[in-house]
């Protein structure tokens, strides 16, 4: 490691011990040091750890002029030398600037593409996948609303993944995802190729994005279903329009119109919210260089190939005969890992340089 990196670790290592001074005297502001010393805590244990090592291997090379534990000394000195990367390499990692929403709960939005049927019964298999991940994960699923075809398809899904850091790993998600299998209605055997698009949000709090209801257009009517349904006798349906940008948010899956506007304005502060997001990345093109992917809807990132079995994320050139356990939301954490590991290996190159 380079002196100003060392330098950062001591300063790191003084300021966790002026908190803990400041918080004994238990000040107004205390709740605020307190969470700056926490998150400052797990940083903390891998510096510990990492000088640690540095000291104990000191000692041993001390030690290696004695003749009478030149074998001990030696033995275990490469047990550390060992190590001491594996430490360096998370506190570097550790270092790494973080995304400010990567602890928030995610909307996810997934919507058939190119193919007709094919493609929604493709985006209905995305929805089941993530769904089931979310429960691996131990984070709630919900589908907020969905429009689905009469052959079990999805049209179209937005969904609500609440749990924390699942937007951190939910977010490599975004963009085309493309399949190659040969459809049940197709009589001659034929591969066919289709494509479902994903979204995924960060869930904005008010904090977040603050909405101006002179900015609002809300309008409220009959749902559509099936003849004699509650959803034709009242108007529980509510469209909410952002009159500045025109984005607008539908929802009539639920019975009440209170909480359909509720979730509306959940899911219209989310695109509103990314979008910020993403002028203010785009203001930071520089800094994009250690990003996987610009993780552009428009991207192709991933083809689920069904005669071969596999799936490939072509951000990473990664291949996985796993078809079957990554749609069914077991192996998909083994992608996600991949990607977020690239990740991490860009941006270490890029503070290298």
């Amino acid at each position: 490691m380079n002196a100003n990196l060392e330098r950062q670790l001591d300063a790191i290592l003084a300021r966790r011990d002026e908190l803990a001074a400041l918080m004994s005297e238990a000040p107004a502001n205390f709740a605020d040091l307190a969470k700056e010393y926490a998150e400052l805590d797990p940083l903390v244990a891998d510096i510990q750890a990492l000088k640690d090592c540095r000291r104990q291997i000191a000692e041993l090379e001390a030690l290696r002029a004695d003749p009478e534990m030149k074998a001990l000394a030696e033995e275990e000195l490469g047990e550390l030398q060992r190590r001491l990367p594996e430490l360096e390499h998370a506190v570097q990692l550790a270092l790494l600037p973080k995304d400010a929403d990567d602890d928030k709960s995610a909307i996810l939005e997934i919507r058939a593409g190119t193919g007709g049927d094919e493609a929604a019964l493709f985006a209905g298999d995305l929805l089941r996948m993530y769904q089931r991940f979310a429960e691996l994960k131990g984070w709630r699923f919900e589908v907020v609303e969905a429009t689905d075809t009469e052959i079990g398809g999805v049209k179209e899904a937005v969904c609500e993944v609440q749990g924390r850091g699942a937007f951190a790993r939910l977010k490599f998600e975004a963009g085309v995802h493309r399949v190659q299998r040969v459809p049940a209605t197709e009589s001659g055997g034929r591969i066919h190729t289709s494509a479902a698009t994903v979204a995924v949000l960060p869930q904005a709090e008010e904090v977040d994005f603050q909405l101006d209801e002179g900015d609002l257009r809300i309008d409220v009517y009959r749902a559509s279903g099936a003849g004699g349904q509650h959803v034709n006798r009242t108007e529980s349906a509510v469209r909410v329009t952002h009159l500045p940008t025109g984005i607008a948010v539908a929802i009539q899956e639920g019975k009440s119109q209170h909480k359909n506007k509720a979730k509306a304005l959940e899911i219209l502060r989310a695109r509103l919210y990314d979008q910020e997001r993403r002028a203010k990345a785009a203001e930071r093109s520089a800094e994009r260089k250690g990003q996987v992917g610009s993780g552009d809807r428009s991207e192709r990132i991933r083809t689920y190939n069904f005669p071969q079995g596999r799936v490939t994320d072509h951000r990473i050139n990664l291949t996985l005969y796993k078809l079957e356990q990554v749609l069914a939301g077991e192996a998909l954490g083994e992608v996600i890992d991949a990607l977020v590991a690239a990740e991490q290996a860009a941006k270490l190159a890029e503070v290298a340089e």
